[in-house]
Order: structure tokens, then sequence, then C-alpha cells
């Protein structure tokens, strides 16, 4: 028997791009079964009045990039070339797209090509190059993607709402039951806590 794991997703978020590149192949690996929850974490952080790497701050995201190599270097993933494009333009349009990817189940695979071209090519999430992209890979036309994207506001909202009731406060997130694991470096002790 599988055992199920909620990851609360969103584009946007620079430390997700760790998530992006090994999440697939973890679960995999450890047998876990996948539900995955897009939602608008900029819309959670506006509610708590939290900018978590405003430009003020340039000590703190100098770490944010630095601590990401580090990262990426330690899970064996493409290094990233930091600083990427932050914050996003088009955060919305790249969270209703994998709004539409997900419903396919497909979302996994438009997380990590996403965060490919924007963390390794600077084409950042959500803008047309990048989706031009990412649904090439996928196989999706952009034109038709983006106009069954914008259907999708309303799940999107649901989505984010179910969030904030549920106490995500940050991405990724992963929930078991009613246990919450912040940090793409907490997919694996969310993972453990399954196994017991």
């Amino acid at each position: 028997m599988t055992n199920e794991l909620t990851a609360w997703l969103s584009i946007g978020s620079t430390y997700s791009y760790l998530t992006a590149m090994r999440i697939k192949e973890v679960c995999v690996n450890e047998d876990i079964k996948l539900s995955v929850v897009p939602i608008s974490i900029r819309q959670i952080m506006k509610t708590m009045d939290n900018i978590p790497f405003p430009p003020s701050k340039k000590a703190k995201v100098n770490y944010m990039w630095r601590d990401i190599e580090r990262r990426a270097e330690l899970y064996k993933i493409p290094v990233p070339n930091v600083p990427a494009p932050y914050p996003l333009q088009e955060f919305d349009r790249a969270n209703l797209v994998g709004i539409v990817m997900n419903n396919k189940g497909l979302y996994l695979d438009y997380f990590k090509y996403t965060y490919e071209e924007w963390f390794l090519n600077g084409n950042e999430a959500g803008s047309e190059k990048n989706l031009e992209v990412t649904l090439q890979k996928l196989s999706f036309d952009v034109k038709k993607t983006i106009e069954e994207a914008e259907l999708m506001e309303s799940q999107y909202i649901e989505n984010t709402q179910r969030a904030l009731k549920f106490g995500i406060f940050g991405v990724p997130s992963f929930s078991f039951n009613n246990d919450i694991f912040w940090g793409d470096d907490r997919l694996e002790d969310a993972i453990r806590l399954i196994s017991k």
C-alpha cells in the first residue's frame, strides 16, 4: 500500500527550485503517492504582511541565493545561475497554468521544466519564453493552455483558501494527516513520519 503525502506548492518561491528538481524522483524511490495543491503563496504572505526577501535586506537575499547553490550541490542537481530573476512578473499566470497541468496529472513535470527554464536559463516562470519552452516539452499549445488557465481562477482561490485554513504559511510545504512540514529540507522528515 502506498503512502500519501500532500504537497502545497507555488511557483515563485525561490527555494522551490530544489523541490522541483527532485520531488518526483524522491516520491518514486520512497513509494510515496503525492497529491499536489497549487496555491498562491503571494496571497497568503500578503495576509500575513510577510515579504520574505525584500531588496532592502540585501544580506538576507545574498544568503538565500548562496544557500540554494549549496543545497543544489548537496542534492547533486544542477546548480542554478543566481541571482535568478525575482520576484516574478507573471506569478499568477505561472500558477494558473500549474493548475491546468495538475488537473492533467502533469504538475511535477511542469514544475520541474518551469524552474529549469527560470533558474538555469534566466527566463522567469510565467513569461512567454518560459511557457513556450516548458509547454513545448509537455506537447501543449501555449495559446490554448493560457486560455484554459484563465478559467482556473476560482480553483486557484479555493486552493489558496484551503491552504490558509489548513495552516500553510510558506512553500514548499508538505502535509501528512494534520502535520505540516515547511521547506524543501523537510520533505524527508515528512516521508519519515509516513514510514512510521
